[in-house]
């Protein structure tokens, strides 16, 4: 698969979030930004964005995820570190 692809699965699901992802073949790297984390732990918004793309993980069109799920504000932030 290609981060277009990833990027386009993830964004038929009508979340609202914000996507950005990058990789190939089956190891990607994703980030998504919303307002909604704001009361979830880190693991439950990883898991909120990996139930997702649950059936391409089991069907091993998807392999080595990583996921970074912030808020607005921790997105902001980061960006104004630089990272």
């Amino acid at each position: 698969m290609l981060a277009t692809e990833v990027n386009a699965l993830l964004e038929s699901k009508n979340t609202g979030w914000m996507f950005s992802v990058q990789g190939e073949g089956r190891n990607f790297q994703i980030e998504v930004v919303s307002e909604d984390f704001e009361s979830m732990t880190r693991v439950k918004r990883q898991q909120a964005v990996l139930r997702l793309i649950a059936d391409e993980i089991a069907a091993g069109t998807l392999h080595a995820i990583t996921v970074m799920a912030l808020t607005p504000a921790e997105k902001s932030a980061r960006e104004e570190l630089g990272i």
